[in-house]
């Protein structure tokens, strides 16, 4: 039988690990990691202009910058490449996956690439999260003559909302091509490091900022004590940037009012993604959730491969190629493994939140820009069977002490619901369905990883599994399991 255990259980350490280290050998272990900082760090700049490094395992600071030129990922230089893809309107596709947008890079297996993503809630307190932030505002740039990134989601670009309909509203930085990444690969992404992304104002320096939107498609929407029942809110949160605080609070909070776009469009509810908060149409309540700390949890809601079925695929439903996942659980130090369903893969990753509870009850997290430094593991499809990952057809998490499977009302909705699946999977999600899926999946995870009989895995679930809510927010539904390692004893290699 493939040995799972020691696949899953491979640690990198990185210059923060601190096992079997003394301290008459520390200089030497910090000395060691630093020449393989310098040899590693052979990066290449995406998208033009200058590069924040960051080790492996190192925050990264934004004062360290190289130019260098954009390429592909270079076998022949001896060991993987370190690239860079800054957030630019370049780099970017608002609002959808697609398996025939132009990739940023394409990079071998192997390679490392940090990823700047931005949050789409950035606008509801610009002077915080975008003014002075360079790649922010080639992002969110609109005018009343353009805006920079058009289209927003997959759907018309004559909706009368603005270009794209709002059918999607992440903001994915990618995609980035896999090179020899082929349909039934399986794509293990290591995220090495999540860092915040510093607000850009001098007035706010060594801050980030995110936004909580408890709006129209959360599941407390219209169930509420007071009137409006139907109200949308947003929350503005504070984290601290330099990472000496491992908490964020609220700085204040509004009621969304009728805002006007650019392009003269009046949007009286958030019905697109990216529209200018005007701050003299609302009104700040500073006094909220007052001394409470909110824990940080950095992690990347939506993350994954383009799937097959369609060019264009709304970010907002998860799928069996992963997406918008929304797991607070896909951080620093996990790995996601995605079945591939085009040539390439096309990965993308947006969606960042600082942090999220499991459900995301009131339709967002605390959306906040990050900084991710990720490495892509190929496993060709030829080398799948008698493994673990040879029947996977869902995003597989690994965190240091758990696997969690993903379950979804639809596994493959693109699939199951036909012509205008994107549009109808928003009205045909159940949480039941989704625990079915979930259920479903771990059994045959536990009956083929673990060699259980079917008896043996349904007793193992109900005492040692844990089904949880991802998210009832997203279209289709999540539930996820969560698996101990340390529940099974180690396999002889």
């Amino acid at each position: 039988m493939f040995d799972w255990e020691q696949q899953m259980t491979d640690h990198i350490c990185t210059p923060g690990c601190t096992h079997g280290i003394t301290p008459e050998n520390e200089r030497d272990v910090i000395e060691e990691f630093d020449t393989a900082r310098r040899s590693f760090l052979r990066s290449a700049l995406v998208g033009g202009g200058a590069v924040s490094l960051g080790a492996l395992g190192v925050t990264m600071s934004p004062m360290s910058r190289a130019a260098t030129h954009a390429g592909e990922g270079n076998a022949s230089a001896g060991g993987p490449m370190h690239y860079f893809i800054p957030a630019t309107a370049e780099t970017v596709l608002w609002g959808f996956f697609s398996k025939a947008a132009r990739p940023v890079i394409e990079v071998e297996s192997g390679d490392f690439v940090t990823i700047e993503t931005l949050t789409h809630h950035a606008n509801d307190d610009a002077e915080r999260m975008v003014q002075g932030d360079a790649g922010a505002e080639s992002v969110f740039f609109w005018d009343s003559q353009r805006k920079a990134v058009d289209r927003r989601g997959a759907g018309p670009m004559d909706a009368k909302v603005g270009a794209g309909g709002g059918a999607g509203v992440h903001i994915c930085t990618g995609p980035v091509r896999i090179k020899g990444a082929e349909p039934g690969d399986i794509l293990e992404v290591r995220i090495a490091d999540v860092v915040p992304r510093p607000s850009g104002n001098p007035e706010y320096k060594g801050k980030t900022f995110g936004s909580n939107a408890a709006a129209w498609w959360g599941f407390h929407y219209g169930d509420m004590l007071t009137e409006p029942k139907e109200r949308e809110v947003i929350t503005i949160f504070e984290v601290d940037a330099r990472g000496e605080r491992n908490w964020a609070r609220a700085v204040y909070n509004y009621r969304w009012t009728p805002q006007t776009d650019p392009f003269g469009v009046v949007h009286p509810i958030i019905d697109y993604p990216g529209v200018p908060v005007n701050p003299a149409t609302i009104t700040k309540n500073e006094n909220v959730l007052r001394d409470i700390r909110i824990p940080i949890r950095p992690h990347f809601g939506t993350i994954g491969v383009a799937p097959a079925e369609a060019d264009m695929v709304n970010s907002i439903p998860p799928n069996y190629t992963g997406g918008n996942i929304d797991n607070w659980r896909i951080g620093k130090g996990a790995k996601m493994f995605f079945p591939v369903a085009v040539d390439g893969a096309m990965f993308s990753v947006g969606d960042p939140h600082a942090s999220q509870g499991d459900s995301e009850l009131c339709g967002t997290a605390i959306e906040c820009s990050l900084t991710g430094t990720f490495q892509f593991i190929l496993h060709k499809k030829k080398d799948l069977p008698n493994t673990a990952l040879a029947d996977l057809n869902y995003p597989l998490l690994e965190t240091q002490d758990d696997w969690v499977l993903h379950g979804f009302s639809y596994p493959n909705y693109l699939a199951s619901l036909g012509a205008n699946a994107q549009e109808d999977i928003f009205s045909k999600s159940s949480v039941d369905l989704a625990m079915r899926d979930a259920y479903r999946k771990m059994r045959h995870f536990l009956m083929t990883t673990q060699n259980l009989g079917e008896d043996e895995a349904v007793a193992l679930m109900s005492v040692a599994v844990d089904f949880g809510i991802t998210q009832v927010v997203d279209g289709n539904w999540g539930v996820h399991a969560i698996l101990k390692k340390a529940m099974f004893p180690p396999r002889a290699s």
